[in-house]
């Protein structure tokens, strides 16, 4: 009889409970950080698309967008999102040396925020794509058009490019001359790196504070180095590696022998076709996680606090993932602060389960089927709202 009416009063109090979970998914946080989607969404975009999907699931929602890079392409958009300034363009060399206009960013603090990516990126390789041949000529010119406009500081953002040139491009830009036996000077790229015999510094030497944004560890060659890693989605076929990696070899060997460093044992030395090697070797550069150069900017920790829910992404999720990229960096971030985060991405790639080594609640995946990249970019906003709108609903939150 005791138990029988006790029942209402059980039902009373679940029904109490089931009323405050609902008040609170409510009333949530949502703190959104994800890298843009390489080639298709701006980090921006995603942030927006992801952000409407959940603001009309889950009632008066308290959604803050943070988008986020690490240190490749997005990061002048995501700083100028973060900090203001005023981006400024310049007449450069391209990848392959033709005049492209490339945009970095002037901070008010006159830091100079240069992506690699703007002159050297692998989109404008097109389908021409080829690490032998590719330049990071513009970086340096990148450079030294900031630096003529007032620059006091550097922040430059490597990745998603499409050279091989150990940064050898960018240092001719900015005075550095390179010798090849019969003392003749020559601007190396990927395949020409064995011919350099010798290099001499340029009368004034790169004297501004650099800082490079790096989201790899690898060294600059080897098995793990720049061209065995990376140069294959450069263009690069197993023949074309070996040469790289070749080319790379004697890159460190020379820098070791006229500059009197250790290039190759550099943690990053690798990023970006061994241009963290070069950062250091010509600009005395220190090379930092560009996703903490970031979440830094953007105050993450203080917003991550007052979050309920955590979603970050990125393009493709693979192997390199949980390596100094956005997820990884958003997730551990997350962990020390004990809030639950899930993961949208574009598509599944090699590794993906890697991710299991983060504290990540949830995964989705915008396109679960084979696509061409011109599908891809016709159908990924609604691919995109359509799995966010799906974990939006699934109870993740």
């Amino acid at each position: 009889m005791r138990e029988f009416l006790l029942i209402p009063w059980l039902r009373a109090l679940h029904s109490l409970k089931d009323i405050s979970e609902r008040l609170r998914l409510n009333n949530m946080n949502i703190l959104i950080a994800p890298d843009s989607f390489k080639g298709t969404l701006t980090a921006q975009q995603v942030c927006d698309i992801i952000g409407q999907a959940f603001a009309e699931t889950i009632n008066n929602a308290k959604i803050v967008k943070s988008p986020a890079a690490d240190g490749g392409e997005g990061l002048c958009a995501c700083m100028h999102e973060i900090l203001g300034g005023e981006l400024k363009n310049a007449v450069v060399s391209g990848v392959f040396g033709e005049k492209i206009s490339a945009e970095y960013l002037m901070l008010s603090d006159k830091t100079a925020v240069i992506e690699m990516a703007a002159c050297a990126g692998l989109p404008l390789a097109g389908k021409n794509k080829n690490p032998e041949k590719s330049t990071t000529f513009g970086v340096g010119e990148l450079i030294n058009d900031a630096v003529s406009n007032g620059a006091e500081k550097i922040l430059l953002g490597l990745g998603g490019s499409a050279t091989n040139d150990c940064g050898f491009g960018m240092a001719a830009a900015l005075g550095w001359k390179f010798l090849d036996e019969n003392c003749n000077a020559f601007v190396p790229v990927g395949g020409t790196l064995t011919k350099v015999a010798k290099i001499v510094k340029p009368e004034k030497t790169f004297d501004i504070p650099v800082t490079v944004a790096c989201d790899v560890e690898n060294p600059l060659y080897g098995k793990n180095g720049a061209a065995y890693i990376f140069a294959q989605q450069k263009g690069a076929d197993t023949a074309m590696v070996e040469r790289l990696d070749s080319g790379l070899r004697h890159a460190a060997e020379i820098i070791k022998n006229d500059l009197s460093i250790e290039a190759a044992g550099i943690k990053g030395a690798g990023a970006a076709g061994g241009m963290g090697a070069g950062a250091v070797a010509f600009l005395n550069a220190e090379l930092k996680k560009g996703i903490d150069i970031l979440l830094d900017a953007a105050d993450f920790d203080k917003k991550a606090a007052d979050a309920d829910l955590i979603i970050t992404g990125e393009g493709r999720l693979d192997f390199q993932s949980v390596n100094g990229k956005v997820i990884s960096g958003v997730a551990k971030r997350a962990a020390r602060l004990n809030k639950k985060v899930i993961t949208i991405c574009g598509s599944r790639g090699n590794g993906a389960e890697e991710i299991k080594k983060l504290c990540i609640s949830e995964v989705y995946f915008a396109c679960e089927i084979e696509k061409s990249f011109e599908e891809v970019k016709r159908t990924c906003k609604e691919d995109l709202y359509n799995i966010a709108l799906k974990a939006a609903k699934s109870g993740v939150v």
